[in-house]
């Protein structure tokens, strides 16, 4: 995001009570590009590339649809929005504007690296469609130049080439001037494309990323305009070239994207059902991933850091969870999901640090380390004797534990339940992991101090030990050396004792943290991660009838705790923990976030299954509250979009915020709605057993 559109954005938006002035929002609209490039279709019509952290090419910073007849141009925002939706079973974003007299539906279609956008329009004579771009190659604002070809438009910075062409002959090829420091500072608004300015300086309208163009519809009133990104490295200007006009006249007609877009489309309904958004679920994460398998957290609206640390990166604790919900949902229906598995088992080996740990967070595109607060272990040093590298590091509080844990927990289950093509390399992956988890594991069975999964506090977590507890639980229970899994079975055992100091006797919970040996006696979502760890560990060690009542009292009592229901408003869910003050804007309350209240769902259905496994009543009771939070998060519900996608939060009027759509929740939806539909399964039979 360019300094110039944040500070237009900053005008626009200055004074709300939901929105942050600055940001790239995708709260609204959809997005196009499972195989490649992720462009972001707002229900105005324009244009936005969400790609460079997936594909290390930026593209498009923004692009406009206007129409110009009866010589005025009336720009796609100005028109009233009737629907927006993928045209069916396809991966086509179709977008319908109208005034009233005249309709156009416009159709979206990313293709790899290139981005098709057929418009129709009925109602119009003599139009033509109007086009004003700013590209912004390698994320760059300044240094930019443009040509203006024949028969399309060219613009570049030193790697990163990117193309514009239409089906139709330029009418109108035009660069413009952008704002001036005095227009960018000026507070009567932002400045409004095209314009005719050239100060004087002939060269100003070639120095620059943004153009404007007007195309001629054809005589049955379409049009189709492509953008093409490059890395001159890698294509030629000649080859771009023909590649990008090729397209344009490939996709002239409506019906040739929507084919392509059904070619595009896989097919995700085996096994699963299309009215919970366990399709939709495939879908964002396809949209969120890179073609090494890693995927994004979400959408970067915030990429200029300016309320929060940026959300386009690859973070080992979301992804790897992410992967493990798609092996659990593969065993359970006919997906067949092996090359996405295999793809992720990959990734976790090449980005595995020298002592067994996994970073902060890396780029997607490459595994390149990426900028963070949390790569602790690497500042100290990782090979360096353990005394001399954490002296001067708090003992390592600037590191995040939870993420090797998340990647142990899924390749030990990927090798015990999935198809590997390389056994023994994720074997030894996983035995280097192991020493990175002891290596910050203290005497008492707890995880050292470190940050927590939601990066704003440090202390000995509740969550942190689950996921250890499910690391080493997953290793001793996959095919692995008998010395590696009765290691893992021990230490499986360290850390199911240690999560004893964490018990709340009075809350009848588990605490968030211990911090400096004294308890937080405050609630937190991801502490109910701690039901899924205790599933998996009762297949290698004993859940004793104590540890079963805490597990049922430590989920009712932190659900019940963190359950919102604003009055006067649709919106119910989970908060993330008691005190969460992020992002609050004007509200006075803790905000709704998707994946609390999907976690909550998950954990629910996690114990019911474990509570069952031992006859204990309290089961029906879990399945039920599973039930009723994903009544919150299915398609219909008050925390789903219309779009289908899960914001990362909500505020208690309903608006969206934040990352949107988040791949975490969606992949606990997933995961949650195909166990819940084994666990009736299961339960219909048993009866017909019984009634047999």
């Amino acid at each position: 995001m360019k300094l110039r559109t944040a500070l237009r954005d900053y005008k626009q938006t200055l004074g709300s009570e939901t929105e942050f002035p600055g940001e790239r929002r995708s709260t609204t609209g959809m997005f196009s590009g499972i195989d490649g490039r992720l462009v972001h279709v707002d229900p105005d019509g324009s244009l936005r590339d969400f790609s460079y952290p997936l594909t290390g090419l930026a593209g498009i910073e923004s692009l406009q649809f206007g129409l110009y007849a009866d010589d005025e141009i009336t720009w796609f925002d100005e028109f009233e929005t009737r629907r927006q939706e993928y045209a069916a079973d396809t991966a086509v974003v179709e977008t319908e504007h109208t005034d009233g007299t005249v309709t156009i539906v416009q159709r979206d279609l990313t293709l790899d690296s290139a981005h098709v956008t057929n418009v129709e329009a009925q109602g119009v004579e003599d139009g033509e469609l109007c086009i004003s771009v700013t590209f912004a190659p390698e994320t760059a604002a300044s240094r930019v130049g443009q040509l203006a070809h024949q028969d399309a438009l060219e613009v570049y910075h030193r790697r990163e080439h990117d193309y514009l062409a239409a089906s139709t002959d330029f009418g109108t090829l035009l660069g413009q001037v952008p704002e001036g420091i005095e227009e960018v500072l000026d507070s009567a608004g932002p400045v409004e494309f095209p314009r005719a300015v050239d100060g004087g300086r002939y060269e100003q309208n070639k120095l620059g990323g943004t153009a404007f163009a007007t195309v001629p519809f054809d005589d049955s009133g379409s049009v189709t305009v492509v953008s093409l990104l490059t890395e001159i490295a890698e294509t030629s200007q000649h080859a771009a070239l023909d590649e990008v006009t090729a397209l344009a006249e490939q996709y002239a007609a409506a019906d040739s994207v929507l084919e392509a877009g059904e070619a595009q489309m896989p097919d995700w309904t085996s096994g699963l059902d299309d009215e919970t958004g366990s399709t939709d679920d495939l879908r964002v994460l396809s949209l969120l991933s890179a073609n090494t398998g890693a995927r994004i957290a979400g959408p970067d609206f915030d990429p200029t850091y300016t309320y929060s640390g940026g959300y386009g990166y690859t973070w080992f604790r979301d992804d790897a969870e992410i992967s493990r919900f798609l092996l659990e949902t593969d065993q359970r229906t006919d997906l067949d999901l092996s090359a996405w598995h295999e793809a992720s088992a990959q990734f976790y080996a090449d980005t595995q640090r020298p002592d067994g740990t996994w970073p902060h967070r890396v780029w997607p595109s490459d595994g390149s380390l990426a900028p963070g607060w949390a790569h602790g272990r690497i500042e100290a040093g990782e090979n360096r004797d353990s005394t001399a590298a954490t002296a001067d590091r708090g003992e390592g509080t600037d590191y995040q534990a939870d993420q090797t844990g998340s990647v142990a927990a899924f390749l030990g289950t990927y090798l015990r339940i999935g198809d590997p093509e390389d056994p023994e390399a994720i074997e030894s992956v996983l035995a280097d992991a192991v020493e990175g988890l002891d290596d910050t594991l203290e005497g008492t069975g707890l995880p050292q101090t470190a940050q927590n999964a939601w990066e704003n506090m440090t202390g000995q977590f509740a969550h942190t030990a689950a996921t250890f507890l499910h690391a080493y639980a997953a290793v001793a229970r996959s095919p692995v050396k008998d010395e590696l899994a009765d290691h893992a079975a021990e230490q499986a055992d360290a850390v199911y004792d240690g999560i004893d100091d964490l018990w709340m006797p009075d809350r009848g919970a588990y605490a968030i943290r211990l911090e400096d040996g004294e308890l937080d006696e405050r609630l937190d979502s991801s502490a109910l991660a701690l039901a899924g760890a205790h599933h998996d560990y009762a297949a290698v060690g004993q859940v004793d009838d104590q540890r079963l009542d805490r597990l049922v009292s430590h989920l009712s009592t932190t659900i019940e705790g963190l359950y919102r229901d604003p009055e006067g408003s649709d919106v119910r869910g989970l908060i993330r923990f008691e005190g969460d003050e992020w992002r609050m804007r004007e509200q006075s309350h803790e905000k709704i976030w998707t994946v609390s209240t999907a976690w909550g769902a998950n954990s629910a259905t996690k114990l019911a299954r474990l509570l069952d496994e031992h006859d204990r009543a309290a089961a029906s009771e879990m399945a039920d509250c599973a039930l009723d939070l994903m009544t919150t998060i299915r398609p219909g519900g008050s925390l789903c979009l219309d779009s289908t996608y899960l914001p990362e939060q909500v505020f208690d009027d309903g608006t969206p915020d934040s990352a949107t759509p988040l791949g975490w929740p969606h992949a606990l939806r997933l995961a949650t709605e195909t166990e819940l539909a084994a666990m009736e399964l299961n339960e219909a039979q048993q009866t017909m057993a019984a009634d047999d």
